[in-house]
C-alpha cells in the first residue's frame, strides 16, 4: 500500500510548500518513489488552462517529479484567497469526491505520497447554508496523519499549540513538527523548539534553515 502524509501549517506563508518540496526531493534522491498532491490551490498564474507558476510548479520542478503540475491539483484559482471564497467568486462548487478521486489516482501511481494543505488546518473548502467543510474534515475522511510546519520565530508557541490542540480534538494523529526559518544561533529559536516539545509532547522532527537546500530524511513518518 502507498504510504502517505499530510503537510499542514500553523497558518498561511509558514513555508509548507518549501518544506514539502524539500521532503519530496530528499525522498526521491534516496530512491523512494514519492509523489505530490495539493487538493486546492489559489494565487496561481496560468496560461491556456495550464499552471505555469504555482506551488505545484515549484514542487514538481525542485523535486524533479515525472508529472505535470496540473495533475497534482484538483482545483486552482488565480486569486490568492481562501478556497471557499475563490470558488464562490468563480461560481464554482468544490466537489470533495473529485478531490478524493484525484487523491486515489495519485495513491495508485506512487509508493509514497505527500499531500499539502492550503493555509492552516481550519482552512474552509465549503461554506454555505447546508454545509461547512474544512480542511480538517478532508484529512480525517482520508484517514491521514499530519506533520505541522511552523515558523521558528516569535509567536510560534501560540500558533503551534493551537494547531496541535485542534488536531487532537478532531481525532487527527500528529507525526511531528517541522520548524522553518530556524536559525541555529538564535536563542529564541532554541527555546521555541524546546518549549514546543515540552508543551505538546510532540517531537520537532526537523528544522529548516532560511534558504536551505536540503532537509533531514524523515524516515518512518509516511503511514499506510
Amino acid at each position: 500500500m502507498t504510504k502517505k502524509i499530510f503537510i499542514t501549517g500553523t497558518g498561511t506563508d509558514v513555508g509548507k510548500t518549501y518544506v514539502s518540496a524539500l521532503i519530496i526531493k530528499k525522498m526521491r534522491e534516496a530512491g523512494y518513489d514519492c509523489g505530490y498532491f495539493k487538493p486546492v490551490l489559489s494565487g496561481v498564474f496560468e496560461m491556456g488552462g495550464h499552471l505555469v507558476d504555482s506551488d505545484a510548479n515549484y514542487v514538481t520542478k525542485l523535486a524533479e517529479l515525472d508529472i505535470l503540475p496540473d495533475e497534482c491539483v484538483s482545483y486552482w484559482w488565480k486569486e490568492a484567497v481562501s478556497p471557499h471564497l475563490a470558488a464562490k467568486r468563480k461560481n464554482q462548487e468544490i466537489d470533495i469526491d473529485k478531490i478524493k478521486y484525484d487523491y486515489n489516482r495519485l495513491v495508485k501511481r506512487y509508493e509514497y505520497l505527500l499531500i499539502e494543505g492550503a493555509g492552516g488546518i481550519t482552512c474552509p473548502l465549503i461554506i454555505n447554508n447546508e454545509e461547512k467543510y474544512l480542511l480538517k474534515d478532508l484529512i480525517w475522511e482520508l484517514g491521514l496523519s499530519i506533520i505541522i510546519v511552523a515558523d521558528a520565530g516569535l509567536g510560534t508557541l501560540n500558533s503551534t499549540l493551537l494547531t496541535v490542540e485542534y488536531a487532537r480534538e478532531n481525532g487527527i494523529e500528529i507525526e511531528g513538527i517541522i520548524l522553518n526559518n530556524y536559525e541555529a544561533d538564535n536563542f529564541m529559536h532554541w527555546d521555541n523548539l524546546e518549549q514546543i516539545e515540552n508543551l505538546t509532547g510532540i517531537n520537532v522532527v526537523a528544522t529548516v534553515a532560511p534558504n536551505a537546500g536540503d532537509i533531514m530524511l524523515l524516515e518512518g513518518l509516511f503511514n499506510e
